[in-house]
């Protein structure tokens, strides 16, 4: 029996077509769930529910700020996952009623890092009331941010922020919330 060079073509075309769709459907989501891991969940469930936060913001936080190394250090001496500063990190202790005394060195424990990371990120987004605009806080500092708002370049109406000056706080914002997407893509069960 011979077969026709079409049949043969459509056999051919069904099978990759087959082959993508398992690709997307299957293999890429286990690949980018690699790309994109959950580390650290105990952690994250916790303090995301004790502040009021999206625990994807928190994951994008993370994935942006250290790729889920506890150890970062940058060259700004931001520290451990979320890479907070030294002066950050004491001024988010006083505002916790934790009567702990922790050094610096303690922003590389993954816990610690993530309980005062969300603290911070928390009391921006209460602050500025725009996760945006909290997130350009994050990166940029509080003082620089607020100085943004009341500059009429920068924002219309002193709240948010329409233009972020600097480039790389404003690439910094646009990554977070691209990666927060994909997070909640890939592991929202809700249908959200």
């Amino acid at each position: 029996m011979k077969f026709k060079p079409i049949f043969i073509s459509a056999i051919v075309l069904a099978l990759i077509i087959f082959a993508v769709l398992m690709w997307h459907f299957v293999y890429k989501n286990r690949f980018l769930k690699v790309i994109y891991p959950e580390h650290y969940s105990v952690y994250v469930d916790k303090y995301a529910q004790q502040n009021n936060l999206d625990h994807y913001l928190i994951y994008a936080v993370i994935k942006n700020e250290s790729s889920f190394k506890p150890k970062a250090y940058s060259s700004i001496g931001a520290m451990g996952l979320m890479q907070l500063t030294p002066q950050t990190f004491e001024w988010a202790q006083s505002k916790t009623p934790e009567t702990e005394n922790y050094t610096n060195d303690d922003l590389y424990n993954p816990e610690i890092n993530i309980h005062y990371g969300t603290l911070v990120l928390s009391s921006l987004i209460i602050e500025f009331g725009s996760v945006d605009t909290s997130l350009a806080a994050y990166h940029a500092g509080r003082g620089r941010v607020k100085g943004w708002l009341i500059d009429r370049r920068y924002s219309a109406d002193g709240k948010k922020l329409d233009y972020i000056p600097y480039a790389d706080t404003r690439a910094y914002v646009k990554k977070v919330l691209e990666t927060r997407d994909i997070y909640k893509k890939l592991y929202d069960k809700s249908g959200n």
